[in-house]
């Protein structure tokens, strides 16, 4: 059954103009995650002129324009729906990683599996299962939120975490790490001023809500080590699938391309 026209604009036009207006009106909150920056602003002044414009002009505006137009705002809700809740690409800007993730690695995350968070909001509304160990996980850096990191989970609340002579031991437990490399022979005490707790760190335990973080390239990653814990909140989403890999001459690197990261 055909909707009336009537009651189309506003049925279309008025949820598309308030769901801009809620996204632009969080956007200037101050409180709000560095996640959510100057694209999702873009983006909630474009839904609000394309529902403003559907309840004000589709009266004089020709049929098929209107079409387009619900055509073209579905497009831009259900992306903006799947960014913000499922999927996300990121690329891999460095080389702490190596050699599970290249610099040039363009990767699908799965934001989805550790839950659906709205925005502001520190638990999710519901989880497919909890961070585990072995996980390569993207996450807002803590120390500074603009910024994204990924790195593998190493430590789950709870854990104890040491480090000794470059082995790293859960629970006591010495950790099998076959993706894990060492560039560095050089092994420094915990008390180096040039290294600090790089080769020897710990005994720690992770406190509750908080995760352990260390790049596979032990010897040139920027992890926990260094700048401490992780909270549920701020973990991102589980890397899934390397879609394209490019080498620092921009050339495809095709036998990376489709390989499930872990």
């Amino acid at each position: 059954m055909e909707i009336p026209e009537s009651r189309a604009k506003y049925l279309y036009g008025v949820p598309l103009a308030l769901t801009g207006a809620i996204i632009v009106a969080y956007q200037l909150d101050a409180h709000a995650p560095a996640g959510w920056l100057l694209p999702r602003f873009a983006l909630g002044i474009a839904l609000f002129a394309l529902g403003a414009v559907r309840v004000v002009a589709a009266g004089w505006l020709p049929r098929k324009v209107v079409e387009y137009h619900d055509a073209l705002s579905l497009a831009v809700v259900l992306a903006l729906f799947l960014r913000t809740f499922c999927v996300q690409a990121f690329k891999i800007p460095s080389g702490s990683m190596e050699s599970t993730l290249l610099i040039g690695d363009h990767l699908l995350v799965n934001k989805l599996v550790y839950g659906i968070r709205l925005p502001g909001m520190a638990t999710p509304i519901f989880t497919l299962r909890e961070p585990a160990r072995g996980d390569i996980v993207v996450f807002r850096y803590p120390r500074d939120e603009t910024r994204d990191f990924i790195k593998r989970l190493v430590g789950v609340p709870g854990d104890t975490i040491e480090v000794r002579n470059k082995v790293l031991y859960v629970n006591g437990v010495r950790q099998e790490e076959p993706y894990a490399q060492w560039v560095d022979p050089m092994t420094y005490p915990r008390e180096a001023a040039q290294m600090g707790p790089r080769d020897n760190f710990g005994p720690y335990q992770i406190p509750a809500g908080r995760y352990f973080f260390m790049g596979d390239n032990r010897d040139n990653s920027h992890d926990s080590r260094f700048w401490g814990t992780a909270t549920r909140a701020e973990l991102v989403g589980k890397a899934m699938v390397i879609y394209l890999s490019l080498d620092s001459h921009y050339l495809p690197r095709l036998a990376r391309t489709g390989r499930i990261t872990h």
